[in-house]
């Protein structure tokens, strides 16, 4: 699996898809920690839309997808929005360094397990979901989207309390 996941990953970056997810499904459990030491909890974000990504550093669409998703967040600055952005299997010295380079500012959490990533169903990176206020999926995007774009940006909009 992780064979194709590497070569999905490394082919030229095509656009994902935001497609909805009808009828919505709850959200798997999602508990992990961030880089420092803090733990997040999905229900803890109840009342929120959130944006759940799965991703890695050595993943270029991943890259080319996070200013986008940066941008987002800063449109929806001061509304119920959180990005939690899950690195799978990777070192916290490699998500540190990866961090300040790209200066992402949103939560980045650590599945050093691949808890997650399986528990979730993910078999692509990047691999996204927005989750709405009440836990349930509302949209997924397997491979990159621009988070940025209007599409995007209605589709969460749409969602927020």
């Amino acid at each position: 699996m992780w064979l194709c996941t590497l070569l999905l990953a490394v082919l030229p970056a095509q656009a994902g898809e935001l497609s909805e997810v009808s009828p919505p499904i709850d959200a798997p459990p999602l508990s992990l920690e961030d880089l420092e030491g803090k733990r997040h909890d999905l229900g803890d974000y109840r009342g929120r839309v959130v944006l759940v990504n799965f991703w890695a550093t050595w993943c270029l669409p991943c890259l080319r997808e996070m200013p986008g998703i940066m941008h987002l967040g800063e449109t929806l600055s001061g509304r119920p929005f959180q990005v939690l952005a899950i690195n799978v299997e990777e070192s916290e010295r490699r998500i540190r360094s990866f961090k300040e380079r790209l200066d992402l500012d949103f939560v980045i959490l650590r599945d050093s397990s691949a808890r997650a990533f399986h528990t979730w169903k993910v078999h692509v990176f990047p691999t996204s979901y927005l989750i709405d206020p009440q836990g349930r999926i509302r949209f997924a995007a397997v491979g990159p989207i621009e988070w940025d774009s209007e599409e995007a940006v209605q589709a969460v909009e749409g969602l927020l309390p």
